[in-house]
């Protein structure tokens, strides 16, 4: 191992500023958005039967709890702020580490905080007239990193307050759609329910659902700033999912209670459509406006924690380690600049379900390679202190890796454009890597 390969070079700690339920805030605000409120649409074109569209959120749940146990355990063992940057750096190369970095700091947040600037947008417009969609979206990011560019205090609590007016907003949406629904959905088991729920499309829909799930693994990204991290991070984790799990589970029930089968493929805006067959014309408008604020929390959620994993890579980086200042009131805030900057040129794009195809199987494919860390540090260092052991060791996360590694294959298989050029994100780190190495070395000026 040379010095490019060493841990890292000690540098200020940042302050532990966030407790319990903070974490779960951000959880919960990287989680619930976009996909839950827009992807129904896209998996109705493929899967036509209630039941079974459901099963594929339990799934989702399911693995997202058995990563969020291993996940757990990485982090109360290296609470580091990074997320997969620090646990596949430990468990298997430094190398392996910076590409998971490299992934997180691209994909993993730039294309979901997009998605989710996009979809704030297009709801917008459908509350406020003349309000054009892009602006909106534009304006939304620069706000939240005019946020968390500023005292870590400011911004955790936002975080907090958003994502709990947003739970009661999810719960009252539940409760007014059971309410004023159609007819109940059919939930009775049939042979078309178990032909649909083997098929490549079931396989293909769960990538869509993995990426509504993703951000169960956001502890991990500011283990650094949590307080009592071998307590709180596991907490944080298996709570927020669960949370999460019964929320998404529950919402896709009101919205195929409201909203016939057949009027559902393709449609993006889910929520709104749902909202105006239960409530009518101005009920469709004050639900989008509800899911506009929802999406607040959403993109602020992931800004906070992505542009930590910014942080932690470029702290590391000979040449970048601007990126990885701290501002005085504690927040990254050059790497927040950056995340911002990358949303924003995204944003410019105006796509919608390759980029949330993409974004899935990216963000599936690294965080399955982390919960192997599980497997490779247990074997590697039996003795590194491990506050949180993962429950149901090795069955949970083999079970994660398991309906990961099928939902990959089929993706692949199905939509290869959107699976190779998530490949091709990945290795587009390597030369990063060489030369960040060479710099380092002293090879190159930095």
């Amino acid at each position: 191992m040379d010095a490019t390969d060493a841990e890292p070079a000690a540098r200020p700690a940042p302050p532990r500023a966030l407790g319990f339920s903070a974490v779960v805030a951000v959880l919960v605000g990287n989680m619930v958005g976009t996909g839950v409120f827009t992807s129904l649409g896209f998996q109705a074109r493929d899967l036509h039967t209630p039941l079974a569209l459901l099963l594929l959120w339990v799934v989702g749940g399911l693995a997202a709890c058995c990563g969020a146990l291993a996940y757990a355990e990485l982090g109360a063992a290296l609470p580091r702020s990074g997320g997969e940057y620090v646990y596949l750096g430990r468990a298997f190369h430094p190398f392996a580490g910076f590409l998971g970095g490299w992934v997180s700091m691209t994909a993993g947040f730039a294309a979901p905080i997009a998605l989710a600037g996009i979809a704030f947008g297009r709801y917008a417009a459908a509350v406020v007239p003349g309000v054009r969609p892009l602006p909106a979206s534009l304006a939304l990011v620069a706000a939240a990193a005019a946020l968390h560019a500023g005292r870590l205090t400011a911004g955790r609590r936002v975080q907090v307050a958003l994502t709990g007016v947003n739970l009661l907003l999810i719960a009252a949406f539940v409760a007014a759609g059971v309410a004023r629904g159609a007819e109940p959905v059919p939930l009775a088991p049939t042979a078309e329910v178990w032909r649909e729920a083997a098929s490549p499309n079931f396989a293909v829909s769960l990538i869509y659902v993995g990426y509504a799930y993703s951000g169960w693994n956001a502890a991990g990204y500011v283990a650094g700033e949590i307080r009592d991290p071998a307590r709180n991070i596991p907490r944080a984790l298996v709570t927020g999912t669960a949370v999460v799990t019964a929320a998404y589970v529950l919402l896709n029930y009101t919205f195929l209670r409201v909203v016939p089968l057949g009027e559902l493929p393709g449609v993006v805006e889910v929520g709104a459509l749902a909202a105006r067959r239960a409530l009518g014309p101005a009920g469709g408008v004050v639900a989008s406006a509800l899911i506009a604020l929802l999406l607040v929390a959403t993109v602020s959620g992931m800004l906070l924690a992505g542009s930590r994993v910014t942080q932690a890579v470029a702290a590391d980086l000979g040449g970048a380690r601007g990126l990885g200042r701290r501002a005085a009131g504690g927040a990254p805030r050059n790497a927040v600049l950056l995340q911002a900057a990358l949303v924003g040129a995204l944003l410019l794009t105006n796509s919608f379900e390759r980029v949330m195809a993409y974004a899935g199987f990216t963000l599936v494919l690294s965080s399955a390679l982390a919960v192997a860390g599980v497997f490779a540090l247990r074997w590697r260092e039996p003795a590194l202190p491990r506050p949180y052991r993962t429950w149901g060791y090795p069955v949970t996360p083999a079970l994660y890796l398991l309906v990961s590694g099928w939902t990959l294959a089929f993706v692949l298989a199905e939509r290869p454009a959107e699976s190779l050029l998530g490949l091709a994100t990945v290795l587009a780190g390597a030369p990063v890597w060489w030369l960040a190495r060479r710099r380092r070395a002293g090879e190159l000026p930095v």
